[in-house]
Parts: structure tokens; sequence; C-alpha cells
């Protein structure tokens, strides 16, 4: 039925529960098991601030970048504890939404399974929740948990 799995993960109760039912869809179909955390800067502020190398050697970039690593290792380690069969975790800076599709079209993801609200952000409240966007936009089945 579904040969790759892919589970946008960001750190919340939600894409938790999201993992857990990727988890299991995995041991019912044997799919490949992917996940995905997407980092961006919020504000132009702090874009504009990552451009600054202050004495320390890490800017927002990095410092973002290694938080969304923590998040894609921990899911990761959850998935395994789940029973998940050799899952695999990345990351990538970019808009959500259409990071998480863009992704799941190039890794040819079958199904996309994501929690109903993320961590979110104002943006999301003004513009649509990320499961909202990814349900508009994607070009593969979406579970949304």
């Amino acid at each position: 039925m579904f040969k790759r799995i892919l589970v946008p993960v960001d750190g919340s109760e939600n894409a938790l529960k999201a993992l857990e039912m990727g988890v299991q869809m995995q041991k019912t179909t044997g799919a490949e098991l992917m996940m995905l955390t997407v980092f961006r800067h919020h504000s132009l502020l702090e874009a504009s601030m990552s451009m600054v190398r202050p004495d320390d050697p890490q800017n927002l970039d990095d410092a973002m970048r290694e938080h969304a690593k923590e998040i894609a290792d921990a899911a990761k380690k959850a998935a395994l504890e789940l029973g998940a069969e050799s899952p695999r975790a990345f990351v990538k800076n970019g808009q959500p939404a259409r990071t998480i599709v863009k992704f799941a079209k190039d890794r040819e993801a079958d199904l996309i399974v994501l929690g109903s609200r993320g961590l979110g952000d104002l943006e999301g409240y003004l513009l649509g929740s990320v499961s909202h966007k990814v349900t508009s936009l994607a070009d593969c089945p979406v579970m949304v948990v």
C-alpha cells in the first residue's frame, strides 16, 4: 500500500501522536519511515541578526539548525522505542508547509502523517495551520492526527 511514509515533527505533543501513527502504519505496510524537522526564521529581525557574526561563532541559523537536529534525533529515538524499523530523520530550512511538501515529492513519499496543530506561531493563526497548508499542497495522501 505505502512504500514511504513521511512524518514531519516539531517537538509538539501532536507531532508525537502523528509519529506513533506513522510507526503503526510502517508496521502494517512495511514502508520506509522518514521524519522531517523544518526550521526557519520567524521574523525579519531574527533573519537580519543571523547575518551578524558575533564573537560567538554560533549564529542564529546554527542555533536553530542544532535545535531542529535535537528534535529530529529525539523523534528517531522515539520511533525506535515504538518499534519502528530503520527510521530516518532529516532537518531542512524553509517555510514549513512548502518544505514538507517539496521533501515528500522529492523523496517520493506515498503518505504524510502529521499533527493537527504543532508548536505554531502567530503566522499559523493568521494564515492557517501547517497541516491545513500541507493537505492543500501535497500530491500524496495526508493523514492529520
